[in-house]
């Protein structure tokens, strides 16, 4: 996918046309996506899109199309060539002016790219939560006592909807039985596990796929604890498929967890793992995080095991690479975040916690201890607290 790109100049100005393809050539390379010039008309249909001042004495050509140029934020890309960066600062104080978001986007080909990468990161994010119905099977769990929503939220920052649907039609779809086999579902049961329990937890995720496709539903959250003593098994396995196959999917009925995890795999576009922080050692600078479930394709390896607080069922215990991550959360009424990076160190296998464990490397840990977002957080491979906290510029 291209960026767009419009381009602004004096036509007194010396600089070639092929000096300026050279230098949009040369971010593109960087950015990872080719920078192609457009007209105005593309511009204003393009989401996300950069205005390249090439010269000075560009100021008076980008003034008579502002008013198009600037219906949404205003990134301008600098070259640092032919009085660019001059010019450049006389249009954004011009836009202040006018009461216009902007931006100059200047310094080392490696700094510009990455500037520009979280801003196409965020961007993306808000399109493809545009539209987005979360399904909420069943109330959130009884012991989240802090985990309020914002719904009129949710559908003006986000236009997200959510949709509530009763536990017991999860129930009682579970109970016909019955899945579509897929390459997860086939690669779980090549893992050798009981074979009564994997059916029973992947009729959960067949029940899951048929209400998804009822309501048409791109993500959801599930009061799983009630399956434990109805239809005798977990959600585990069902949930895990259903992140592999990108429709996300969290627990217990935690809507502001489903919510963030929408959003840091919108923005990010990683596989996404909720979890519970479990254990921080402040003077050793780490944090252990555990769940039972995980996106199917997110560890390198996993073992089938039993869900932790009721040991029955089928829960994934696997194995997260190491290296950056990032941690996040968001309130559930958007009114705050937290985003940070981390560093994966190393997989646990303790008995006493959720199946899937990581500890982390943080530098701070004040946040946790003194004005969390409730308990579940969210975790994916990668550094993209910058994306995150544009993003939330963006959405207000």
């Amino acid at each position: 996918m291209a960026i767009s790109v419009f381009q602004v100049q004096s036509p007194l100005s010396q600089v070639t046309r092929e000096r300026t393809n050279e230098y949009l050539k040369t971010v593109g390379s960087a950015v990872g996506e080719e920078l192609v010039r457009v007209d105005l008309d593309e511009f204003e249909k393009a989401p996300f899109a950069l205005v390249f001042v090439a010269s000075g004495g560009s100021e008076g050509i980008f003034k008579e199309g502002y008013e198009r140029i600037c219906k949404k934020p205003c990134y301008i890309l600098t070259s640092g060539e032919s009085n660019s960066l001059a010019a450049s600062m006389e249009i954004l104080s011009f836009l202040k002016q006018q009461g216009k978001r902007g931006e100059i986007l200047h310094g080392s080909v490696e700094d510009v790219a990455r500037r520009i990468n979280a801003l196409k990161m965020a961007y993306a994010g808000i399109e493809k939560l545009k539209g987005m119905r979360l399904g909420v099977i069943g109330a959130p769990s009884d012991w989240l006592i802090a985990s309020d929503t914002d719904g009129a939220a949710y559908q003006a920052k986000l236009g997200l909807t959510l949709v509530h649907i009763p536990i017991s039609e999860l129930i009682e779809e579970t109970k016909k039985g019955g899945y579509e086999p897929n390459q997860y579902t086939q690669l779980l049961m090549a893992q050798g596990y009981d074979k009564a329990e994997m059916e029973k937890s992947l009729n959960v995720y067949g029940a899951l796929k048929r209400i998804i496709a009822k309501y048409d539903l791109r993500a959801v959250t599930v009061r799983c604890f009630d399956l434990l003593n109805t239809v005798f098994t977990t959600g585990c396995l069902g949930l895990a498929i259903l992140n592999a196959e990108g429709i996300y999917a969290g627990c217990e009925g935690d809507i502001p967890a489903a919510v963030s995890m929408a959003i840091l795999g919108a923005v990010s576009g990683q596989d996404v793992f909720l979890c519970n922080p479990s254990r921080i050692d402040t003077a050793a600078g780490e944090m252990v995080l555990a769940h039972c479930t995980l996106p199917v394709t997110m560890p390198r390896s996993i073992r089938l095991t039993t869900h932790y607080e009721s040991d029955i069922g089928v829960a994934i215990a696997g194995e997260i690479p190491e290296g950056p991550c990032t941690i996040f959360k968001a309130a559930g009424d958007l009114s705050r975040f937290f985003a940070k990076r981390g560093e994966i160190t190393e997989n646990l296998h303790e008995s006493c916690l959720c199946r899937t464990q990581i500890k982390l490397k943080l530098d701070d840990f004040s946040y946790f201890l003194t004005n969390p977002i409730n308990n579940h957080h969210l975790v994916c491979c990668g550094d993209y607290t910058d994306a995150l906290n544009e993003f939330f510029a963006l959405i207000g």
